[in-house]
């Protein structure tokens, strides 16, 4: 393997790049949508339904880990429907104006998504109710006895919420979703599969050596499986590879930080936290998130599901501790 060239690369070109090339490869049809076989039929059935009853899609709830097709799917929901897409995130609505802004711009069989909705506040939540119920928005103007409760009629439409933490959803929001669907990992023959469609639509040539290194790394999801073929895209046009082998996947994957599990710094540091400062006893969330130097979402939202779905992290009621396979992937020895 050459060595590495040095060359200056413009970030914002890049990010630029990355934007236009995320768009290309979202799926634009149901048959492009590879994984997710059992939520893909069920929300067929929904939609197949409501449009020979001539009627909009009951509302709809996306759970799981993230970049698992959440927003991809919602897509795709507006384009079976024939509506537009509108899309905000929980963080974005904290005022009831910022909420009723957006409820009062539906047009008829539109689809809004609304991602991270488990951070939109109580007091905005309330507002989606009526909504979702009855299509009214019920704002109150005024304080004290000049205030007054005004009504809006909203057309039909279809809300689809998408969260990370389903947990952290209040009861009377879940049970307003005429549908509830987890979004699960996928295996690493759809890995496979949405690798060597992005490599088409890309013009990138991979050996299936190349296409089975990328797989493994890609965390079993679709968005890091992505990134990592850009990546490798950029480590061979910098080193003039016209074709991308399995070295250079395993350069790219080094200059990452990423191991051939797709394990990254942190997750293999508050590994070997668990195993090197605390011998692999229990330790809390808390704990370990100081120890580690890490936000308590970051190791619950983004670490932990990963690692317990390689088997190498166990959540105890005592707390967190690694498993035998851990120790193996390391390459620590056990006591």
């Amino acid at each position: 393997m050459e060595k590495v060239k040095s060359r200056k690369i413009n970030r914002s070109v890049l990010i630029k790049e990355d934007k236009f090339i995320d768009s290309v490869l979202r799926p634009a049809s149901w048959s492009d949508y590879i994984g997710q076989e059992k939520i893909k039929n069920a929300v067929s059935l929904i939609l197949a339904a409501a449009k020979k009853r001539n009627e909009c899609s009951d509302h709809l709830l996306f759970y799981g880990p993230a970049g698992l097709g959440k927003t991809t799917l919602a897509n795709l929901v507006a384009k079976e429907l024939k509506g537009n897409l509108k899309v905000a995130t929980g963080p974005a609505l904290q005022k009831l104006g910022d909420l009723a802004a957006l409820l009062s711009n539906l047009e008829n069989q539109d689809v809004l998504f609304i991602d991270e909705a488990h951070r939109i506040p109580k007091s905005v939540e309330e507002m989606l109710y009526p909504a979702m119920e009855s299509r009214q928005c019920c704002l109150t103007v005024g304080k004290g006895l000049a205030s007054r409760l005004i009504s809006l009629d909203l057309p039909a439409f279809t809300l689809i919420c998408a969260t990370t933490r389903p947990s952290l959803l209040s009861n009377p929001l879940r049970s307003r979703f005429g549908a509830i669907f987890k979004f699960d990992y996928y295996t690493i023959e759809e890995i496979k599969t949405i690798i060597l469609r992005s490599a088409k639509l890309m013009k990138i040539k991979l050996t299936p050596e190349a296409i089975l290194s990328l797989a493994k790394a890609s965390r079993f999801t679709p968005r890091v499986a992505n990134r990592l073929l850009k990546r490798a895209r950029d480590f061979a046009e910098v080193n003039n590879f016209n074709l991308i082998d399995d070295n250079v996947i395993f350069e790219t994957l080094k200059f990452l930080a990423i191991d051939e599990l797709g394990l990254e710094t942190g997750e293999r540091y508050l590994l070997e936290t668990i195993i090197k400062k605390f011998h692999n006893r229990p330790v809390g969330l808390n704990a370990l998130a100081a120890v580690s130097d890490e936000e308590k979402g970051t190791i619950e939202e983004i670490y932990e599901p990963y690692l317990m779905k390689l088997g190498f992290l166990q959540r105890t009621p005592q707390g967190r501790v690694a498993t035998e396979e851990a120790y193996k992937h390391l390459k620590i020895h056990t006591r």
